[in-house]
């Protein structure tokens, strides 16, 4: 055995010094030579890792699954995180004493020590707080949302409010379950939406032939909107702003991509500095103008809205803290009707339009009756919704009035637009 092993190791020192017949290896020499075996071996199983290493990291396959491993690991806690601040570490200490505050008495209790121990899914953060995709033991989707910015209202004032919200109902609402109240932060707990917001829907980046969501899609989406908006004026009449943050992003879609609105009404209990620097009725005209908002201001919201899903384009001035300045959506479109209509207003990413052209120029109308500059020129809600209902996904007797398409993939055609129809006014 010792004179293979040693024959082995002269040919890989690249000599050939073992001759025939060797003397009997000693002890030394044979544990030098297990020593020599084992480090070998194990550089060759070194070396191996490395190549393996190496080839996942350069095949786009493997590297593909190697990195959804990484991000099926779990979330982690939805109050907790991965980071424990002093907020995280107020709720540990709580323990069984901490209670959620069900608004709503159709709906199944649970612990917030459940909701604590939930596994959660980030699904964003925004101006307001963080939110949280939560599902407990049941199997109940929950979205939990952290806000920082209400420390300056008191716990009953705030459960007032709360209770509230929780006695609202509509198709298109999205229902407030529970919340947590604590003076440096406060918990809301609502339903989950399975088609996330409108804004990922019109504004995230989709693969090449990938369609955006539809014309009948858009026109149910803010059907529903404009009906639930009128249902929040009537129910919190005494509000000036009843809904106060009406976006693109608070707008929810359930699985049949039925609208539910979010985050409203929330101004009584938002710290006002805080409104005014992040709220979308605080970007309007009137309060850019003259400090101040009113009945009509989430009717302006409305109307940049419906610019917003008609054109695909993002209202720029959302983006800036505090005053938004020129309504730049509404300018824009203002521009183009105003020299000629070119069909450049439309989302090109919208299908399902053909024989639908006057209806998306009526509800083009609408948008700009409801975020014209001047309040008294502004579209009362009433009206705007009975336009609104009115509207259907097809031209009706007047198809001869609009140039059609000829197909699905056609451009826009061109249509002269005159003052009658379309008065509008901005401020430059």
């Amino acid at each position: 055995m010792c004179v293979i092993l040693c024959k082995i190791f002269a040919w890989m020192a690249g000599n050939n010094l073992c001759g025939e017949p060797l003397p009997k290896c000693s002890s030394s020499r044979k544990k030098r030579t297990i020593i020599i075996i084992i480090v070998v071996a194990g550089s060759l199983v070194v070396l191996a890792l490395i190549a393996a290493v190496s080839y996942i990291l350069k095949d786009p396959a493997m590297a593909s699954r190697f990195k959804m491993a990484e991000k099926k690991k779990p979330a982690g806690n939805v109050i907790m995180g991965k980071k424990e601040d002093q907020s995280s570490q107020h709720y540990r200490k709580l323990g069984e004493k901490a209670k959620l505050y069900f608004v709503r008495n159709d709906r199944e209790k649970f612990q917030l020590q459940e909701l604590l121990r939930a596994s959660a899914e980030v699904l964003g953060s925004g101006s307001f707080g963080s939110s949280y995709k939560a599902v407990i033991s049941s199997g109940e989707a929950l979205v939990v949302k952290r806000f920082k910015q209400m420390n300056n209202v008191g716990k009953e004032e705030f459960r007032e409010h709360m209770v509230r919200l929780g006695r609202l109902s509509h198709p298109n609402l999205l229902s407030l379950v529970a919340f947590y109240y604590r003076k440096e932060e406060k918990l809301l707990v609502s339903d989950f939406a399975p088609n996330g917001s409108l804004a990922s829907h019109l504004h995230a980046r989709r693969a090449p032939g990938e369609p955006g969501l539809d014309w009948p899609t858009r026109l149910k989406i803010i059907k529903g909107v404009a009906k639930c908006l009128a249902y929040l004026y009537n129910e919190l009449s005494n509000l000036t702003l009843p809904h106060g943050h009406l976006k693109s992003s608070n707008v929810l879609l359930n699985h049949t991509f039925d609208p539910l609105l979010s985050d409203y009404a929330l101004l009584p209990v938002m710290n006002k500095e805080h409104a005014q620097q992040f709220m979308v009725a605080y970007k309007s005209p009137e309060f850019s103008q003259y400090d101040r908002t009113t009945r009509k201001t989430d009717v302006w919201s409305l109307g940049i809205l419906i610019l917003e899903m008609l054109t695909g384009k993002f209202p720029a001035n959302y983006l800036r803290q505090g005053k938004g300045g020129n309504a730049d959506l509404a300018t824009w479109v203002n521009s183009v009707v105003r020299e000629e209509w070119t069909g450049e207003v439309f989302d090109k990413d919208m299908k399902g339009t053909k024989n639908g052209e006057g209806e998306m120029l009526k509800l083009l109308k609408i948008g700009m009756g409801c975020c014209e500059w001047d309040i008294e020129k502004r579209w009362e809600l009433r009206e705007a919704l009975e336009r609104i209902e009115e509207l259907k996904e097809r031209d009706s007797d007047n198809v001869e009035d609009y140039s059609s398409y000829g197909s699905e993939g056609d451009v826009y055609s061109s249509r002269a637009v005159t003052d009658d129809e379309f008065s509008f006014s901005v401020q430059a």
